[in-house]
């Protein structure tokens, strides 16, 4: 069991995520159960690993990130457009919402309803977090843990 995060350490942490409005975007803190993540996976960011680097057990790390750092720039070719007629089984729906979208290769992607007119409806595939700075509040809890039985049951695993 390693004393600090390292390149390739599996780090057993609580966040939580706040928006430039201090609204809070996700916390495990609410969903009662840390998150594990493993360091040099490709699941975190090179900017998000690097501020967990150096972090002890019992630590608390504050620090900000643009989104589009973790999430990806935002991307016009993820705007698409769809017509009325695209909706009929599931009706129009209303700006804001999130849809899940099937995508040709049958995975599911979430599409943020932007705009609706009479002749076409705008959907952004984009992460809605990609234009926004994200503040994190990291609490370390362990390092490399052993686990008896299966982590997956123990903690969230939401990477981002």
């Amino acid at each position: 069991m390693s004393t600090q995060v390292q390149a390739h350490s599996a780090v057993l942490l609580h966040f939580t995520l706040k928006l430039n409005d201090g609204s809070t975007a996700d916390s495990t803190y609410s969903q009662g159960k840390p998150a594990l993540f493993r360091l040099g996976d490709g699941s975190l960011s090179e900017p998000l690993e690097q501020e967990l680097l150096g972090l002890k057990t019992g630590d608390k790390h504050q620090f900000t990130l643009a989104g589009e750092v973790i999430f990806g720039q935002h991307s016009p070719d993820l705007v698409q457009y769809f017509t009325p007629r695209d909706f009929a089984d599931s009706g129009i729906p209303e700006v804001g919402t999130i849809m899940l979208f099937t995508a040709i290769n049958g995975s599911e992607m979430p599409g943020l309803i932007k705009e609706v007119t009479e002749g076409s409806i705008t959907v952004d595939f984009n992460h809605p977090l990609a234009d926004q700075n994200i503040t994190f509040e990291i609490e370390v809890l362990e390092i490399d843990p052993q686990w008896e039985d299966k982590p997956e049951e123990n903690h969230a695993n939401i990477a981002g």
